[in-house]
């Protein structure tokens, strides 16, 4: 009980100072609204696809490209520089909040972000004619095994790679940007010659996107989508180990200091 109500107290902290900075909602239902408009609209010019076909295979590139990566990757490496940049962690070591309760409710927060994300786009989609074909169940699983990689990805870059917050932009664009095209998020991963397609295999934002994009718009089974659910779960679980031990060696760095 006293986890939770510290890991909760820690979200909540979190979700009230984004909730004061209304700029940054504006600008994080802006972007990733444009995006799908602009994908929903050229896949139905190019591909010749009414704008339902074509939103409903917009919204999952747009969701796993344009949202929970820069919501919940980028977040997740802002807020961790950020809470060391106002010393938020040195007065963690002397108060009785545990390191444990303060890494859920950073990763419960940013999941609260992607999930309101994923509500935006979805019912922008829907604006269009757009629907949910396959299993709500599986395209949960997607979105949280995609939330879990992310948010466990922007703890790793967050305490090993940024120092200052100016550090935040240069980071998610030199590791982001080359694995969101990879992915798929931009351009779809059919128009891919052999040797990306090759790459992109080891690509966690490329199984992110065919799996969400089966499940949505093709209406796949679970065998249909099950390679790419494995290295989904696999690569969330490493993500999530690797970012608490690097969660936990910033904490032993910080005392020293």
């Amino acid at each position: 009980m006293k986890y939770w109500q510290e890991t909760m107290a820690v979200t909540q902290r979190i979700l009230t100072e984004l909730l004061r900075r209304r700029r940054s909602l504006i600008f994080w239902s802006i972007f990733p609204i444009s995006v799908l408009i602009l994908n929903g609209f050229i896949f139905a010019e190019r591909a010749k696809l009414s704008m339902a076909v074509a939103f409903d295979n917009a919204a999952p590139p747009t969701l796993v490209g344009a949202a929970l990566f820069f919501s919940c990757l980028g977040g997740s490496v802002a807020t961790v520089v950020s809470e060391r940049e106002q010393q938020t962690l040195k007065r963690l070591f002397i108060s009785p909040l545990s390191g444990t309760s303060y890494f859920l409710g950073i990763f419960f927060a940013h999941s609260f972000i992607g999930a309101g994300q994923t509500l935006l786009i979805y019912t922008a989609a829907a604006f269009w004619g757009a629907s949910f074909k396959g299993s709500i169940f599986l395209g949960l699983a997607i979105i949280i095994l995609s939330i879990i990689a992310y948010v466990g990805l922007g703890f790793i870059l967050g305490t090993q790679l940024a120092r200052r917050t100016e550090d935040v932009n240069a980071l998610v664009a030199a590791f982001g940007v080359p694995l969101l095209i990879l992915g798929g998020a931009f351009m779809p991963s059919s128009l891919f010659p052999k040797v990306l397609l090759d790459i992109a295999q080891f690509n966690p934002i490329y199984h992110m996107t065919e799996a969400l994009l089966g499940v949505s718009a093709r209406n796949s089974e679970f065998a249909d989508i099950a390679p790419h659910l494995q290295f989904l779960a696999i690569f969330a679980f490493v993500m999530v180990i690797t970012g608490w031990l690097s969660y936990r060696r910033m904490l032993t760095i910080e005392k020293r200091l």
